[in-house]
């Protein structure tokens, strides 16, 4: 009987690495391992071959991307990629994918919001209680050696019992909702539509709900809608006691009139991660207490990164063996 022909090995699924040269795939060796062993990953800045060419060579065959950070996606992009079935992003904002586009293909995409979900929501608390309690601005007047010397420190407000309007309640604004439920918050929201399975009040547009609200948590993506949908009049709405805190993309509020409101004294106070033109920062901010900046932190933990790679995995795996994915960004 003659010996049987060696059984080739199967092939890798292939998977594209869209990146700006500055970008790198997550750095834990382990997840890059775990990925090279699944999939046949192709990144064009890893090799010789001119991008263009390298791309065109491949297009035929590529049907999943992954796209590291914000990497731009256009329409004209996509072009190039005629097979192109999913996107798979590892960030939480998509403003840098032309999701129109995307979805006029029938092209699925998916975000990092259920990885970053809980984390970023601890951040928006976070902030948000810092801001109402002054926790800040109270290190500074110790570390400044002001006690001593003034002996009173400015009162600051309780969360408990404040109207929060959460303007994008996704898997972010949904995990903002859980915690600031439990210090007996009240909840409102504005979104695309209306969450039928959620039995918060909903308003249809900000403004309504700035005016039904004390805090305005901005949890949503920065889309052609939603840029600026925070101005002078948005603020005025919330009054000179409320309070805005971005976990959300800076563009979604117009800055300047941001600072016309907060120096001037018509809100009460605001907690940004996110600004117009990072990492420069409004230097009208610096001195106001009543104003907590961080640096577009609110994801940087290892617990948020470590389920960005399991979410990768997952979606990856389950769309070359025909499962249903997660985290799926919806047209709604």
């Amino acid at each position: 009987m003659a010996d049987k022909e060696p059984q080739q090995p199967e092939e890798l699924p292939i998977v594209l690495v869209h990146r700006l040269p500055s970008f790198k795939i997550p750095s834990d060796p382990s997840f890059r391992d775990q990925l090279r062993s699944q999939f046949h990953m192709l990144d064009p800045h890893e090799s010789p071959e001119p991008y263009d060419s390298f791309l065109a060579r491949h297009a035929p065959f590529i049907r999943v991307l992954m796209t590291i950070g914000p990497s731009p996606i256009s329409a004209e992009f996509l072009e190039r990629l005629p097979v192109l079935e999913l996107i798979v992003a590892t960030s939480a904002g998509l403003n840098h994918i032309d999701l129109p586009a995307c979805w006029s293909r029938g092209i699925v995409v998916t975000n990092a919001s259920l990885a970053f979900a809980e984390d970023v929501a601890d951040c928006a608390v976070g902030l948000l209680i810092d801001v109402l309690r002054r926790i800040s601005a109270a290190d500074r007047f110790v570390r400044g050696r002001l006690w001593p010397v003034k002996e009173n420190y400015p009162l600051g407000f309780k969360l408990g019992g404040k109207r929060v309007g959460i303007v994008g309640l996704g898997s972010i604004g949904s995990e903002v909702a859980k915690r600031l439920l439990a210090f007996g918050c009240t909840i409102a929201y504005t979104s695309r539509n209306k969450k039928q399975s959620v039995s918060f009040p909903f308003y249809a547009n900000v403004r309504d709900l700035a005016a039904n609200s004390d805090v305005l948590v901005l949890c949503c993506a920065l889309t052609k809608e939603t840029y600026h949908m925070i101005n002078k009049d948005v603020m005025v709405a919330l009054g000179k006691d409320g309070v805005i805190i971005n976990v959300g993309r800076g563009s979604l509020i117009n800055e300047k009139e941001l600072v016309q409101c907060l120096v001037g004294g018509d809100m009460g106070g605001a907690g940004l991660d996110v600004y117009e033109n990072e990492p420069n920062v409004p230097k009208e901010l610096f001195g106001l207490d009543n104003v907590v900046l961080s640096p577009h932190c609110a994801v940087m933990t290892p617990e948020s990164f470590e389920a960005l790679d399991q979410l990768i995995v997952i979606n990856l795996k389950a769309f070359f063996s025909n499962k249903p994915l997660v985290s799926v960004v919806s047209k709604e």
